[in-house]
């Protein structure tokens, strides 16, 4: 049995009938910038948010990017993130002009450890970057606390965490802005790049929508230099389809999470994901931890399953970020879970054998190697 770690294919296979619908409407009138289309997936977000602004923009990247300068953000002013996520979480703060500075994650959660950044604010330090990993909110409840205490923004990078919410409060509605990614991977992908950028700051949306246009309200009239990042009218009529079914998407795949953890609980080699109280995590990635990591996804991909490891190098450790990571900075849990994560395959269209498959896969490792 084959299982891929995602089978976009059968998604499209689902829906493909909506989604030519939703391409032939943008085609007819061949408005691909802004227009209805877009403002109405705008719309939309905003509802399932339950937020006051919703901006589309080019990429993940570009809405870390956009969303760090509409908070503010000048050159050396420094912004404490993780050193465990994609390394966009980081890059967007250099290319916003600050400067990022790590603090260790939680063991179990793989989360921005708030303790650990609490030690690392100084009179620099401008906004607080947390990652919603894997697709499980952050503690946010502490570093809302913490931006007060300190008067600091909060940008949260939603990126893996479309849908998911702590005690009812949707990732992306608790800063000052949060940034999404649309990448076909993600829960709700694109079919390309896209991004979006929620707040319920008027100012901070009328900054947002500044600089996702060349600093420009009015053509050939620039404010402030800016960017050329839009949500493509074509991408947006896709995700606006998608959206439709992300609840039910989500669901299906803590469907699959719950058979994991019921399946995999009794093996003490094994670390499970942890779920924070009052979470509702969508498990854009079921990650475990397991002895003998590397020799076990060989050991899975010789029976043709597929997984993943997010992610090997922590950012810190990175070549091109040695200029603001020196080698005598040390973040044990971020590098430990670096060593030992794996992702298994989780996506809604996973029949229940394929799922059974992973786990008899995992067990006959864990036995051979005994």
């Amino acid at each position: 049995m084959q299982v891929p770690m995602l089978n976009l294919k059968a998604q499209y296979r689902h829906m493909k009938e909506e989604i030519l619908k939703a391409i032939e409407e943008v085609l007819e009138t061949q408005q691909f910038r802004g227009g209805n289309v877009l403002a109405r997936f705008e719309e939309e977000v905003k509802a399932f948010i339950q937020c006051s602004y919703a901006i589309g923009v080019g990429s993940g990247t570009d809405a870390l990017v956009i969303g760090l300068k509409a908070l503010g953000l000048q050159s050396g002013d420094e912004v404490i993130t993780t050193p465990f996520s994609f390394i966009a979480t980081a890059s967007s703060i250099v290319l916003a002009g600050g400067i990022p500075v790590f603090a260790d994650i939680e063991p179990d959660t793989y989360h921005l450890n708030p303790q650990e950044v609490e030690k690392k604010i100084s009179e620099r330090t401008k906004i607080l970057l947390p990652v919603h990993l894997y697709g499980q909110c952050v503690d946010m409840g502490a570093f809302v606390s913490l931006a007060k205490r300190y008067s600091l923004s909060i940008l949260e990078d939603s990126a893996q965490a479309m849908g998911a919410h702590l005690f009812e409060k949707k990732a992306g509605n608790w800063g000052d802005a949060g940034a999404f990614s649309f990448y076909p991977t993600k829960n709700l992908g694109a079919m390309g790049e896209g991004g979006l950028i929620t707040t319920n700051d008027k100012q901070i949306a009328e900054r947002i929508l500044l600089l996702r246009c060349h600093g420009s309200k009015k053509t050939y009239e620039h404010e402030c230099i800016g960017y050329n990042s839009h949500l493509h009218t074509l991408q947006a009529g896709i995700l606006s389809v998608k959206l439709r079914y992300l609840q039910e998407w989500n669901e299906k795949r803590r469907e699959i999470a719950r058979y994991y953890t019921e399946h995999l609980k009794e093996i003490s080699e094994l670390q499970l994901p942890v779920e924070r109280e009052g979470s509702y995590a969508i498990y854009h990635q079921y990650v475990i931890r397991i002895p003998d990591r590397d020799k076990a996804r060989q050991f899975l991909q010789e029976r043709g399953i597929s997984t993943a490891v997010f992610y090997p190098i922590p950012i810190h450790l990175q070549p091109c970020f040695r200029p603001f990571a020196s080698s005598q900075e040390k973040y044990p849990q971020a590098e430990k879970a670096s060593q030992e994560v794996l992702a298994l395959p989780i996506y809604p269209e996973m029949t229940p054998e394929e799922v059974a498959y992973v786990v008899e896969g995992i067990k006959s490792f864990l036995v051979n190697k005994r």
